[in-house]
């Protein structure tokens, strides 16, 4: 919800929020919002931090300009117009990775984790704290654990499961595999110590950083899109093996 002293800040005669130059640099955000003083709040809140920001109200404005300026991280109404954000996003997961930020009245549980399957990063609901949705971009743009970088070999194969940790590149039989950051992140995590049992609460925790605010099931949707995406079709998983009652492990038996 936003706040009355926020909203003051925007009055004439009020400095609380006072638009800053972008550094050189700095990270670009889009946001793509039809609610344009919703919009504008946003972008106060965003430019405030220092970010290059660029606004649309429209969906196929918004998957315009995502193609055309590769932003760092993308804020995405769910109801929006021309384009909703259901789709907007099944269209972009085709082309980057770039973090996504879902914003939507849409509160249930199902929701999230819909839209966290859809490719999402995170899922902040409405009414929202503008300064909350701010904390929440700065900790998805910074969740890159040092896990994703180990020490020893900038690349690991697994069987037929490769991983370059300098180009963030993985293959699978020399098929490229393209993971969004959350999927590479808990990869990652889980090549980090094969054969180690990890719970939900742990994966968030070292895959995501303990300022994580998602549910615990959405381990299980970043889980089920890795296997998607790296087992073979069928058959039980032989990368990612679910220990049932506790969490997950990699596969211990494919280190060499």
């Amino acid at each position: 919800m936003v706040k009355s002293a926020e909203i003051l800040a925007f009055r004439p005669g009020f400095a609380t929020l006072t638009l800053m130059g972008t550094p050189s640099g700095a990270a670009t955000v889009l946001v793509v919002e039809d609610d344009r003083p919703t919009a504008h709040l946003i972008e106060l809140y965003l430019k405030r931090d220092g970010y290059r920001v660029l606004v649309r109200h429209d969906g196929r404005e918004g998957l315009e300009t995502a193609r055309s300026e590769s932003p760092d991280l993308i804020i995405l109404d769910i109801m929006l117009p021309g384009l909703d954000g259901i789709e907007l996003c099944r269209k972009l997961r085709l082309q980057t990775t770039t973090p996504i930020i879902f914003l939507t009245a849409r509160s249930t549980e199902r929701d999230k984790l819909h839209g966290l399957d859809l490719g999402g990063d995170d899922y902040v609901t409405k009414p929202f704290s503008p300064g909350e949705l701010a904390a929440r971009v700065r900790a998805v743009l910074r969740r890159v654990p040092s896990v994703e970088h180990p020490s020893g070999p900038t690349e690991r194969s697994f069987g037929d499961l490769t991983i370059n940790f300098t180009t963030r590149a993985v293959r699978v039989s020399n098929r490229k595999v393209d993971l969004t950051p959350a999927e590479y992140r808990l990869l990652c995590t889980l090549i980090n110590e094969p054969g180690r049992c990890y719970t939900r609460a742990m994966l968030i925790d070292l895959a995501f950083g303990p300022d994580y605010d998602g549910l615990e099931r959405s381990v299980d949707v970043h889980v089920k899109n890795l296997r998607r995406k790296l087992e073979p079709a069928g058959g039980t998983p032989l990368y990612i093996q679910t220990v049932f009652g506790v969490g997950y492990r990699f596969n211990p038996e494919l280190v060499t």
